[in-house]
């Protein structure tokens, strides 16, 4: 693609990410979703492949349902109450048609149908912005009207997103889809918990943004798309691999390692909140995703030589590693003793 043209659509995410996070009125929102989805689908289609071409499709018409959605929710809400403000999402019905339409737009079950098919046919910058800063305009949203929202609807919502997200990345051989229903049993344990603390629900985005941005970096540099590629890559940077092992394991949420912080704020709240069987549930529903993270991470640091002429290209290759990656590889494993700073900002 054109530098140029790149560099508008990055800009125009820019913007529209910030026209929504920075309103107060429900137009501007809707306004600033939209520039994002429009900004977002020439990215998605730039390699011109026919996965790419379905992708896009598929992702602009379930955003465009979604923002009508949004949109009848929000007229609805100012036809009885006289309101636009965002803060002031009274009504029932309007309160549950902006839940189904942030649920589109996130990719929560049982609207999660898109998400990972979008992500396979996208390249893996692409595949990044859509898994993270995509997601940061609607649980913005989210975050905002926290507080009107139906906290049974919400924990149906998340408790069949983790044990989707879990159940359905255990048969998947293309990596880009296991960290589509990855990022998908995530944003149930962010969804669980938006109603009891709104902030610790922003904290584990963020951290779930870093990790996820950590492998998704790595896999681009070493371009791994495949399973099977994963056991020959150690041959281009050893220390790569076993750094993605490790940010793997962070994002599966196993201790010491930064992941485990925010899983265990949000059974610490929901234990708080008298929730034990709701939280017990959720930990258990993270075994399922455990299991791909450990099998994903097996792959990438065993130690299996290449055996056929197609891969002995890949031995002796020096690839230059970025200083963002490095940053990424640091933060997502060792940012767990910072844990006290963020409970006092919790």
């Amino acid at each position: 693609m054109n530098p140029q043209a790149s560099l508008i659509f990055i800009l125009s995410l820019l913007l529209g990410t910030t026209i929504t996070i920075s309103s107060n009125h429900w137009m501007m929102a809707w306004t600033g979703l939209e520039i994002n989805t429009l900004a977002i689908l020439p990215l998605i289609a730039k390699s011109h492949h026919p996965r790419a071409i379905e992708a896009a499709t598929k992702y602009f018409l379930t955003q465009a349902a979604a923002s009508t959605l949004l949109l009848f929710s929000s007229t609805t809400n100012a036809w009885f109450t006289g309101q636009w403000d965002i803060t002031q999402l009274t009504h029932p019905l309007s309160s549950l048609l902006l839940t189904t339409a942030i649920s589109i737009k996130l990719g929560l079950v049982p609207f999660h149908f898109w998400f990972p098919e979008v992500l396979q046919g996208s390249s893996l910058i692409t595949g990044l912005l859509l898994a993270t800063a995509m997601k940061f305009p609607p649980i913005t949203l989210l975050f905002l009207v926290s507080s009107s929202l139906n906290p049974i609807l919400l924990t149906t919502l998340a408790i069949a997103s983790a044990a989707l997200g879990g159940w359905t990345g255990l048969n998947q051989t293309q990596i880009r889809k296991i960290l589509a229903f990855s990022s998908i049993a995530h944003l149930g344990w962010m969804t669980i918990v938006i109603i009891y603390n709104p902030k610790l629900t922003m904290i584990t985005f963020y951290l779930y943004c870093m990790m996820t941005t950590t492998i998704f970096l790595t896999l681009k540099t070493t371009k791994i798309l495949k399973l099977s590629s994963m056991m020959t890559a150690w041959t281009k940077i050893p220390s790569l691999s076993g750094a993605l092992m490790l940010a793997l394991l962070s994002l599966a949420g196993l201790p010491p390692l930064t992941g485990f912080l925010p899983k265990w704020l949000i059974v610490h709240e929901l234990t708080k909140q008298e929730m034990t069987s709701t939280a017990t549930i959720m930990t258990l529903l993270s075994l399922l995703g455990l299991f791909f993270y450990l099998r994903l991470a097996y792959c990438a640091t065993i130690t299996l030589p290449p055996n056929s002429t197609n891969f002995m290209k890949l031995w002796q290759t020096k690839k230059p590693v970025n200083i963002l990656t490095t940053t990424s590889i640091v933060m997502t494993t060792m940012l767990l003793p910072l844990s006290p700073m963020m409970l006092t900002i919790n």
